[in-house]
């Protein structure tokens, strides 16, 4: 079946940032997430999960094990398991990236 934004399941996190679940599946999530200008997510870490984030669109900073790293449209970071994270946009523009989970992050997620 063919995957779009339009039939995607959604849901809405943070300061009105979207995600929607491309495949949602117990071994890997991958999610297509939009942060509007101004926002942040919490930052936490993930016990077992790896992720990979690749932004699609604007300009985003992740900040990775206290290391602030700036992604631009096309450029992307993994993230092992246990590493603390928070990815931002400090810019006027919404952000659009991929989210990609190995396992699923259903249950795995630590505040910092």
């Amino acid at each position: 079946m063919k995957v779009t934004k339009r039939n995607a399941e959604h849901y809405i996190w943070g300061d009105n940032c979207d995600g929607w679940f491309m495949a949602n599946e117990p071994d890997r999530t991958i999610i297509h997430e939009r942060m509007p200008a101004g926002t942040a997510e919490a930052r936490h870490y993930h016990e077992t999960a790896k992720q990979f984030f690749f932004l699609l669109s604007g300009t985003a900073v992740m900040e990775a094990d206290g290391e602030q790293i700036t992604l631009l449209a096309h450029e992307g970071i993994s993230i092992p398991p246990r590493m603390p994270h928070q990815i931002k946009n400090e810019s006027n523009e919404d952000v659009e990236f991929l989210v990609i989970s190995q396992p699923s992050t259903r249950g795995d997620r630590v505040q910092v």
